[in-house]
Parts: structure tokens; sequence; C-alpha cells
């Protein structure tokens, strides 16, 4: 297959789709300007030609991180099936429209969490957490819960995608593109 984003989407419906959060379940790494290193887990919410959507807190860890380094790199794992894939590539915030958009689709509890969670601060407490829940569950009662303006989504744009597939033996299958002049380019490596 010549197209990696066309696989990866395939994997990921193989895989039980992309409301499973089995399957979009991915690990994200980024690193500060002194190249430290750091990684979480979250959903992607989105894939197309472009690349690979997540959301998160502008002014999370995370956040930070991509404002001051805007290079990423994301593993999702399917135990299960014996794959995983790997995207490295550039990371740039999604416009307000698509990040409006998303936000709209989202549960109104996690609309309000958006709102209560300084994401990444110190808490004192988690009551402190829950009474600022609460406030802003008021404060928007009876109307559509607006998207805080320090919360968004990223879009991750590959320059390298793996595809690997565990096989007997460990004869993996590992299938390397990297993407050159805005084509694709597919490599297979030894396990």
């Amino acid at each position: 297959m010549n197209d990696p984003i066309a696989l990866l989407a395939r994997w990921i419906d193989e895989a039980g789709g992309p409301n499973s959060i089995e399957a979009v379940a991915m690990c994200l790494a980024t690193a500060a300007l002194n190249g430290a290193p750091s990684a979480r887990i979250v959903l992607l919410r989105g894939l197309d030609e472009r690349g690979l959507r997540f959301y998160t807190s502008y002014l999370s860890r995370k956040g930070q991180e991509l404002a001051a380094n805007p290079l990423a790199a994301t593993v999702l794992y399917w135990p299960h099936l014996q794959r995983q894939v790997r995207a490295e590539g550039s990371v740039s915030p999604l416009t307000g429209e698509e990040s409006d958009e998303y936000f709209g689709a989202r549960p109104r509890g996690h609309q309000v969490a958006a709102w209560a969670s300084e994401q990444s601060e110190p808490l004192d407490s988690y009551a402190t957490l829950e009474e600022r829940f609460a406030h802003f569950s008021d404060r928007f009662e009876g109307e559509e819960v607006p998207r805080p303006h320090s919360w968004g989504g990223y879009l991750l744009v590959p320059e390298r995608i793996e595809f690997w597939q565990g096989r007997p033996n460990r004869m993996h299958e590992r299938l390397l593109y990297t993407r050159s002049a805005g084509a694709w380019n597919l490599t297979r490596l030894q396990p």
C-alpha cells in the first residue's frame, strides 16, 4: 500500500474503530527545549491526509513543550493484533473553527471540565477541582459551553510512519514510510 494514512485508518478499524478508546489511545512524546522528553497517553481524535489530530489544553505541559519545540512522536499499540504504529513529525495548532467543532461535539461534562481544570498546574486538593467544576456547571447552566481559549486541537504532520506487525519467531514485518517532496517512500526494515 502506498498511502500510510489509509493503512493506519484500516489498522484502527481492525483494532476496534475510531470510537474505541483501545483503538485510538496513543502515546504522545514531546520534548522541552533542553531535549528532556516526556510522554503520555492521548486519544487520536482525527486522521486524514494532513495527519493525526488530538486535543488538549494549550497551557498543559505538552502544550507548552509543543509551543517551544513543535516536534513530536506518537505510538499506537494493539497487543491483541501484535501491531504498533509509530509516527514522527511537526505539530501545529488546528484552526479555531476545527477546535470549536470538536469541542462542541464533546459531552457536556468534558466541556465543563476543560474550564474547571488548569491542566498540569498544582492542585491543593481534589475538593478544589470539584468546586471549580460545580462553579462552571452553574455558570453555563442552560447555555452552550464555549470552548476555552486555552484549549484546542493539534495536528501532527508525519514525516515518518512505521508499521510493525508481529510474526512468529520474532520475524516481525516492519514497513517504514518517509515523506519526501510531498510523496511517501516505502522501505522494508529488518526486525
